[in-house]
């Protein structure tokens, strides 16, 4: 009950911070966020609310990394598994409730016109240029949506994904199988 507590929290401060970000002109450029193995940046412009994990609606005859379509506030979104889409695996199988107690959807911001949910595993928080102490553009044939890769102190990589141009792409609207 506590976790549940201090989840909540760490959302709800999350959310203040993103929105004192957007209205304030706060250096904070990206929401970094883990998915599978990776790390990843998302242009705070382009991410639209967090919520928590609802189990989606699975839908038939969808490729592996659509999940289904979940009732998020109200509207009807599509629930796409982060790890699995920017892989190009299977989804792992389903996590236990401890690590599903710590994924959530983040929805791509209403301006870029398609009702979708990225599926992460945990969030971290806001980055800027600043947590990075270097940076690398994108190889010659990574996807468009692939931005920079940034490196940190720690020596970890994160990679940009810019979601305007994700969704914009027929891999990523084709959901047939």
């Amino acid at each position: 009950m506590a976790t549940r507590e201090a989840l909540r929290e760490f959302q709800s401060r999350l959310a203040g911070r993103l929105q004192a970000a957007r209205t304030s002109g706060v250096s904070a450029s990206w929401l970094a966020v883990e998915a599978g193995e990776a790390k990843y940046l998302f242009p705070l412009g382009q991410a639209g609310e967090i919520f928590p994990w609802t189990a989606p609606q699975p839908v038939p005859y969808t490729l592996p990394w659509f999940l289904g379509v979940a009732n998020l506030r109200g509207g009807l979104y599509g629930v796409v598994q982060l790890s699995a889409f920017a892989s190009g695996e299977r989804p792992a199988p389903s996590s236990t409730e401890s690590a599903r107690a710590q994924s959530r959807l983040v929805a791509l911001n209403e301006a870029l016109d398609v009702n979708c949910a990225l599926l992460i595993d945990r969030l971290v928080g806001l980055r800027g240029i600043e947590a990075f102490k270097s940076s690398q553009a994108p190889a010659a044939d990574a996807p468009a949506w692939q931005g920079h890769t940034y490196t940190d102190a720690a020596g970890q990589r994160w990679q940009e994904i810019n979601l305007q141009s994700l969704s914009q792409q027929p891999e990523f609207l084709s959901i047939g199988a």
